[in-house]
């Protein structure tokens, strides 16, 4: 049975409220629990002590049974001290999507043709000034 350490959803709507669980893998995130070993309340500032409530005994204990973490639950592990998380790269995260790399091609396509034809506009209108330059001096 694979067990997991991670979040459970309490609290109202727009009112979030998270038990810190130990639960089997294939349980729904709501479903049937192990042991509650903790809560998060996200609405608390970040620099409130109350923000992470977590018994760092039992934690300890299911860490070494080989229950495995969520990404944010072994954020709070990392901070009380139990285990250290390796911090993650993604560098592709900030890169635009296929479509919008298309809408930049089309964009830049459409920005130098106008230049092209702004160019080329400019090098036939100095040749006609002359021209007229030298009609009217007639």
């Amino acid at each position: 049975m694979a067990i997991k350490i991670r979040l459970a959803r309490a609290g109202s709507k727009k009112r979030p409220y998270y038990h810190i669980v130990i639960a089997d893998a294939r349980s729904p995130r709501d479903g049937r629990v192990i042991e509650r070993i903790g809560a998060y309340n996200p609405m608390l500032g970040k620099d409130d002590e109350k923000r992470v409530t977590l018994d760092t005994d039992r934690a300890k204990h299911w860490l070494e049974v080989g229950a495995q973490p969520t990404d944010r639950v072994e954020r709070f592990l990392d901070g009380a001290g139990l285990l250290t998380r390796t911090a993650r790269s993604n560098p592709k995260k900030g890169e635009p999507g296929a479509k919008a790399k298309e809408r930049a091609e089309e964009r830049a396509a459409a920005e130098a043709a106008k230049a092209e034809a702004a160019a080329a506009a400019a090098e036939e209108a100095p040749a006609e000034e002359p021209a007229a330059e030298e009609a009217a001096a007639e």
